[in-house]
């Protein structure tokens, strides 16, 4: 099979049997906080159907993954998550991803890896960083 890939700045396009097909690039966001002399990392990835946001303390690592969607409107009942990996901070995980499929309307995964805090502290510090994520918009191109 032959592909043939055109660049330009906001898609990537290729063609297979003459078949076009448009993705457009992902929204990636850093933040970084420090708290109580402690560095606190984030790492957003949106696409046009979910988010990934990593969350970790120190450096960049991956720790307890959730998974969450988001609720219909109207919709009452409990929130739609999950653990997929990991054991630390499992509430912690999940309150995020449920918040975070919340307010983008998307599907999100969320992975927290704290080391040294207890979660409810974490839990605090990591709100105002993604709020403080979130709130970035993209930048001019």
């Amino acid at each position: 099979m032959l592909f043939r890939f055109e660049k330009s700045k906001r898609y990537n396009t290729f063609s297979r049997s003459g078949v076009a097909y448009n993705m457009t690039r992902a929204r990636i966001v850093q933040e970084e906080m420090k708290e109580k002399e402690k560095s606190f990392l984030s790492t957003y990835v949106e696409t046009k159907n979910g988010c990934l946001t990593l969350l970790s303390e120190g450096e960049e690592l991956f720790g307890t993954l959730a998974v969450a969607i988001p609720q219909e409107e109207r919709m009452i009942g409990p929130p739609l998550s999950s653990i997929l990996l990991g054991e630390r901070n499992t509430l912690l995980a999940r309150l995020l991803a449920e918040r975070l499929a919340a307010r983008t309307r998307k599907i999100a995964l969320v992975s927290v890896n704290i080391k040294t805090i207890e979660e409810r502290e974490a839990g605090q510090i990591l709100m105002k960083l993604t709020d403080k994520m979130l709130g970035k918009e993209e930048p001019k191109k």
